[in-house]
């Protein structure tokens, strides 16, 4: 009689050989600077190619990011990686979550979590159901820091449907493997999330320029540019009025009326000054190029001017007065650099342009307009313009031509919607988070929100 063993030797065994590969190939994507999808589809790939019969995985990663909580990265043999995010919220969280397995991994302070899935029975954790249809035997979560005390980590999940389960050989490989992709997924993080602080704080070009190795105080270069400066008009009996939170809100609502639209199209914004703001729409020397600038830059204005409209009609739902503001348009060279102390800099924009720009803006007040441009600008731009009158500003010897735009030109398109990113539109900078904002103490929760897989 022929006896059939329980686990043959072709499905217990794993190649070392295969597997030293795939840590190599992390070794070496962590040292070229790839991004964490990328290291997360490669290295499932590749385990899996190595002779593993992992069927899904899924990992989740926390690092500091202004706009999203969560990001989780779901892989399938048959269908690839797919990335979910997930926004905060305020309240309290779903059942699902508190039952989820990463939960009771965080809330008994566990590193790892082993079942069987059978094929019937009550499920342990929902989430079983969802893999029962997927075929799935046996399931093994982790959780994994990225160093002692810290919120940052990674947690995650291998599933196969091999009908044995897991051997122990794949186990001890998949452990060891974990924290390879810990170091290469780290390093991915602290990247990203250096990215992603710069890029939010000092801007997309401004935070590019800083991280390709503009950071000593002096280092800077200078562009021509079309100029935006925007400013909130009555400010201060806003904040005597309303308070200092109420204040910061609608400071808020009015950047994110009138500002969004200058971050659009070639327009970035560089710098926010108080209550107001300075976009730039860099542009060569010569006359398309300019011309291409200004009419990017005007369009953005009468994006912001009917989006701060559409504002001001909720406040008045609300009972809340009207916000009002100026803006003042210019082309010229700007002066782009790191400027302070030897051990405390700030990435700037200076020059006569700026405070050209900046005294434009502030003639929105004398000729009651909300927008107003130099000669300069308004010939590069073409379009129909009402003169509004000459006047001498500070450190330039002829008088300005102040020209105001006669009627609204068609607003540029401009992708997306400014208010709210949908919840899964994740771009390239927003693609690594999950946000643990009050540490350990909320740490259990906030990263099993979203992350119940």
């Amino acid at each position: 009689m022929r006896i059939i063993p329980r686990m043959s030797t072709i499905e217990s065994s794993v190649s070392s050989i295969l597997l030293d590969r795939v840590a190599e190939w992390l070794t070496n994507s962590s040292l070229a600077g790839d991004d964490l999808e990328n290291i997360v589809r490669g290295f499932c790939e590749r385990i899996a190619a190595a002779g593993l019969p992992i069927a899904r995985v899924h990992l989740t990663f926390s690092m500091l990011h202004p706009l999203y909580d969560a990001l989780g990265f779901t892989w399938r043999r048959a269908s690839g990686v797919t990335i979910e995010g997930y926004r905060h919220s305020v309240g309290a969280k779903p059942d699902r979550f508190l039952q989820s397995p990463y939960y009771y991994l965080l809330d008994n302070n566990l590193q790892h979590i082993r079942r069987r899935i059978s094929l019937d029975g009550a499920a342990e954790f929902p989430i079983f159901e969802d893999l029962r249809a997927e075929k799935i035997t046996d399931y093994l979560a982790f959780v994994q820091p990225f160093g002692d005390g810290s919120v940052q980590g990674m947690m995650g999940s291998w599933s196969t449907d091999n009908h044995f389960g897991f051997s122990d050989d794949m186990i001890d490989a998949l452990l060891r493997m974990q924290n390879h992709l810990a170091v290469a997924a780290k390093m991915a993080v602290l990247g990203k999330l250096a990215n992603n602080m710069l890029t939010t704080y000092l801007g997309g070009d401004a935070g590019k320029r800083v991280l390709n190795g503009q950071i000593r105080r002096g280092d800077g270069e200078t562009i021509r540019a079309a100029l935006v400066m925007g400013d909130m008009r009555q400010s201060t009996m806003y904040a005597e009025k309303e308070g200092r939170q109420a204040y910061i809100d609608t400071l808020n609502e009015f950047f994110d009326a009138i500002a969004a639209p200058f971050n659009r199209n070639g327009g970035e914004i560089l710098s926010f000054l108080g209550d107001g703001f300075l976009a730039v729409y860099p542009c060569g020397r010569h006359k398309d190029p300019s011309k291409i600038a200004s009419q990017a830059a005007l369009s953005a204005v009468h994006q912001a001017q009917a989006r701060v409209a559409e504002l001001n009609t909720e406040r008045a739902e609300k009972g809340l007065g009207a916000i009002n503001y100026g803006i003042g348009l210019h082309i010229g060279n700007v002066m782009l650099g790191n400027v302070g102390l030897k051990d405390r800099l700030t990435f700037s924009a200076f020059g006569s342009a700026v405070n050209e720009v900046q005294r434009l803006q502030a003639l929105t007040k004398k000729y009651n307009r909300e927008v107003v441009a130099s000669q300069a600008f308004a010939g590069y731009c073409g379009g129909e313009w009402t003169t509004l009158g000459e006047e001498k500003l500070r450190g330039i010897r002829q008088k300005v031509t102040i020209l105001q735009p006669r009627a609204p030109a068609p607003a540029r398109a401009i992708d997306g919607d400014f208010r709210e990113v949908a919840p899964n539109g994740l771009s390239e900078a927003e693609q690594v988070i999950l946000l643990h904002r009050d540490a350990k103490k909320q740490a259990k929760r906030a990263t099993a929100e979203g992350f119940v897989q």
